[in-house]
C-alpha cells in the first residue's frame, strides 16, 4: 500500500505533545516538566518535536528556545505560527539553539475559515500563504506548511494553495482535519488527491494531523498514510484540544502489527510507549482509561475463563501485541519492604528516573513507608512516588501534618500543618461535610486563595486492596483559569490533601500570589 509519490518505508513521527496535546483544559505544563517529556521523546526515538507556539506568550518562547539546547542533533525541534511576520520573526529567535530548526507556519483553507474566521478571499489566502513560507524561509530550510481545516476544503483550492507554498520553498505539506470531521474514506481520497494533482509534491514530505472528535483520529491518519502521507502529527495519549489529537501509540502499533498491510515502519523504540503514557499522564493530570487502546491498564488484561484459556496456552490467541513489545512487561525483581536501596534504585534506574542523593533519599522513605503497608510494590506505585517526591521539592508549601476525624453522628473535622519556604509553619482546623471538604476548607482559612473546585476523582494505581490510591482534581481561579493537582498515598484522605496543594502550589506559581504570613493562621 506504499504511496507511488513517495517511495519511503519510514513514516516519521512528529509528536506535538508539548504544543497541540497542552491546550488540553487544564493540561499545561511548566518548563521543567516539557523538558521531562521531551528527554522521554527523545528515549521513544520521535523524529519531530513541536515544542511551542513561541509568539503566544514568554513561557512558550522558553520552552521552545531549552527544548532546543535539549534536544541537541537528535531530532527537528519545530515552532507553531500564523502566517504572520512577527510570528515567525519570534520562533526563529527561539529556534536559535536548536541544531535542527523548523517553523510550522499556515492559513485556514475552508470555507469557514476563509469567510468566518479571515474574511478574505482564496487568492488573499494564497497570496498570506506564500509570503508566511518565504519569510520563514529566510530563518531557516525547513519550513512547513499547515493547511488549517483541509479536512473541509474545496479540494481544487487545496491543491492549488499547496502548488503555491511548495514553489516558495516549503518542504512539508501538512494537512490537518483540524475540526474531525473526517471519515477514513474520504480523507485517504483527499490525500490520494494531493499526490495526483499537486506538482512538485514528489519534492516534499506530505503530514496528516486528525483531531478525534467523531473518534477516527487514527483511522483517518492511517488513511492518508496508505494514500501516500509519509509523516503523522500526533500525541502521547491522543491528548489534545477538544477530544483530542491521533494516538502516537495506537499510529505506531498499527504500522509494527500491520506491517504485511502498510509495508512500512517508524523510527519509534516501542518499548518506551508505556513509560511514555505514564508519564504525560501523571504531568498533566490526565488519566488514560482503562479500555484505552495500547497503553491502558486493561490493554493486556484477560478476565474471561476462556480468554485466560486461551492466553495460556498460547499468547497469540487473544494478543496480537506482545506486551514486552510496548514496555508492558513486568519486572522479574520484587520489591518489598525487606529490599535494599540498591535494588530500588536499580528499579529506578530501569524505569529511566536519574535521581540525585538527596532526591533519592525522599524517594526511598516514602517507598519504606509504602512498603510497609503493601506485600509488593509495583513500577506504577513508584512512578507516582517519584512523581509525588518531585512535586514536592518544588512546593512552595507542603503539607506536613495532618489529623482527621469523622463518622456518624460526628462532625467531619480536619486539622492541617502547612510548612513554607520562608520557615513558617501555620495550623489551622475547620469542619466540613466530608472529610475531604473539612481538610479543603482548613487549607483555605490558611492559605486565603479564592478557587473553586470543579473536578475530583480517584483511581488505584495498582492492583488489590492494598493499592496506591492517586488523586486527581482541578480547580479554577476567579479568571476562569483551571489548575490540575495530583497526590498519591494509600490513605486517599491524605492523597487528596496532597493534590489540593499541589493545585495551589500551581496557582501561586503562575499568578504570582504571596503565600500567608504567621497572621494567616495559628503556629
Amino acid at each position: 500500500m506504499s504511496s507511488t509519490i513517495n517511495n519511503s518505508s519510514i513514516v516519521k513521527i512528529f509528536d506535538t505533545t508539548l504544543r497541540d496535546g497542552e491546550q488540553s483544559p487544564g493540561a499545561s505544563m511548566n518548563v521543567e516538566e516539557k523538558l521531562e517529556v521531551t528527554r522521554q521523546l527523545l528515549r521513544l526515538g520521535v523524529d519531530v518535536i513541536e515544542a511551542g507556539f513561541p509568539v503566544s506568550s514568554p513561557g512558550d518562547f522558553e520552552s521552545v528556545a531549552r527544548i532546543g539546547e535539549e534536544v541537541g542533533d537528535r531530532a527537528v525541534v519545530c515552532a507553531l505560527t500564523r502566517a504572520v511576520a512577527k510570528d515567525i520573526d519570534v520562533a526563529a529567535d527561539a529556534l536559535k539553539t536548536a541544531t535542527h530548526p523548523r517553523i510550522h507556519t499556515g492559513i485556514g483553507v475552508s470555507p469557514n475559515h476563509l469567510q468566518d474566521k479571515l474574511g478574505i478571499s482564496e487568492d488573499e489566502a494564497i497570496e498570506k500563504a506564500v509570503a508566511a513560507v518565504k519569510h520563514a524561509k529566510s530563518y531557516v530550510t525547513d519550513v512547513e506548511f499547515y493547511a488549517e481545516d483541509a479536512g473541509r476544503a474545496d479540494p481544487k483550492f487545496l491543491y492549488r494553495m499547496l502548488e503555491a507554498v511548495i514553489k516558495a520553498g516549503a518542504t512539508v505539506v501538512n494537512i490537518p482535519d483540524t475540526t474531525g470531521y473526517a471519515v477514513p474514506e474520504i480523507f485517504g481520497k483527499l490525500i490520494r488527491g494531493i499526490t495526483e494533482n499537486v506538482p512538485g509534491i514528489e519534492n516534499v514530505t506530505i503530514s496528516v494531523h486528525c483531531h478525534n472528535d467523531l473518534g477516527m483520529a487514527t483511522a483517518n491518519a492511517m488513511a492518508g498514510v496508505a494514500n501516500g502521507a509519509r509523516q503523522v502529527e500526533c500525541t502521547i495519549n491522543g491528548i489534545g484540544e477538544r477530544a483530542g489529537n491521533t494516538a502516537l501509540e495506537e499510529v505506531v502499533m498499527a504500522l509494527k502489527s500491520r506491517a504485511d498491510l502498510y509495508e512500512l515502519d517508524t523510527n519509534i523504540n516501542t518499548k518506551e510507549l508505556m513509560r511514555s503514557s505514564r508519564m504525560v499522564s501523571q504531568i498533566t493530570g490526565m488519566n488514560v482509561q482503562p479500555n484505552k487502546a495500547i497503553v491502558g491498564a486493561n490493554a493486556f488484561a484477560h478476565s474471561s475463563g476462556i480468554h485466560q484459556d486461551g492466553v495460556l496456552k498460547e499468547r497469540t490467541t487473544y494478543e496480537i501485541i506482545d506486551p514486552a513489545d510496548v514496555g508492558a512487561a513486568e519486572s522479574s525483581i520484587i520489591l518489598t519492604a525487606r529490599s535494599g536501596r540498591h535494588a530500588l534504585r536499580h528499579r529506578l534506574d530501569l524505569l529511566g528516573y536519574t535521581l540525585n542523593d538527596e532526591e533519592f533519599e525522599r524517594v526511598h522513605k516514602d517507598f519504606l513507608d509504602l512498603a510497609d503497608q503493601k506485600k509488593e510494590v509495583y513500577d506504577e506505585d513508584l512512578e507516582s512516588l517519584v512523581s509525588e517526591a518531585d512535586r514536592t521539592s518544588r512546593a512552595a508549601f507542603t503539607l506536613e501534618r495532618l489529623q482527621v476525624s469523622c463518622g456518624v453522628p460526628a462532625i467531619p473535622t480536619a486539622t492541617v500543618e502547612l510548612h513554607f519556604r520562608d520557615g513558617n509553619i501555620l495550623i489551622d482546623s475547620c469542619h466540613g461535610n466530608g472529610p475531604v471538604d473539612a481538610i479543603y476548607r482548613a487549607i483555605n482559612r490558611i492559605m486565603q486563595i479564592d478557587n473553586d473546585l470543579i473536578e475530583f476523582s480517584v483511581q488505584a494505581n495498582t492492583r488489590g486492596i492494598d493499592a496506591l490510591g492517586e488523586v486527581t482534581i482541578r480547580i479554577k481561579d476567579p479568571a476562569g483559569k483551571v489548575f490540575t493537582g495530583r497526590g498519591a498515598h494509600p490513605d486517599i484522605v491524605t492523597a487528596s490533601a496532597r493534590a489540593y496543594t499541589n493545585a495551589l502550589n500551581k496557582l501561586i506559581v503562575s499568578e504570582g500570589k504571596e503565600v500567608p504570613s504567621m497572621e494567616g493562621g495559628r503556629v
